[in-house]
């Protein structure tokens, strides 16, 4: 809807990242950010892409790897022992996944600062990386807990920190 609303494409398609509605050897460029780590099979998702993918086409994706949103983790760790943020595949299972389709992979450490927790919390929200795969148990940030939080979230001179394991991957069809 929001893609619509700016015309950034000629056309939009719906469908299933592991099951692409999309003719084979169709695309010269498949680009997905920051969604296979939504796929439920990572090395199916690859293989939709590049088989929709022309020959001498590209496919570019990116996606989080473990130790993404770690101090998301660690703040609630001390006011319970419920999951607030997905935990995503290693760097080890990201490339295994590539094995068989001559991927080139790149690994990132992207470190943001925040004035505080819930700020950094804000923007978690504004790019939907609240959605956690089993899901919430619906219980409210009240103010209390939102200051336990804050005193918990690790932070260095900058501010709050936010740091995203980022893995990139490059293929040439």
């Amino acid at each position: 809807q929001q893609a619509r609303q700016q015309q950034a494409a000629d056309r939009y398609i719906s469908g299933d990242i592991d099951a692409l509605p999309i003719a084979s050897a169709s695309m010269d460029l498949v680009w997905s950010n920051l969604a296979v780590q939504w796929s439920d099979d990572l090395r199916a998702a690859l293989r939709q892409f590049a088989r929709v993918t022309r020959p001498g086409g590209c496919v570019l994706f990116s996606t989080l790897t473990a130790g993404s949103l770690q101090e998301v983790h660690d703040a609630w760790r001390n006011l319970d022992a419920r999951p607030h943020a997905n935990r995503f595949l290693s760097a080890a299972q990201i490339r295994a996944a590539c094995d068989d389709l001559a991927v080139e992979l790149r690994q990132q450490t992207l470190t943001l600062h925040f004035p505080d927790a819930l700020s950094a919390m804000r923007s978690l929200k504004g790019i939907g990386a609240t959605h956690l795969h089993q899901g919430r148990d619906g219980a409210m940030l009240t103010r209390q807990r939102l200051a336990l939080l804050e005193q918990h979230w690790p932070r260095d001179a900058q501010g709050c920190r936010l740091t995203y394991q980022l893995m990139y991957g490059v293929m040439t069809r």
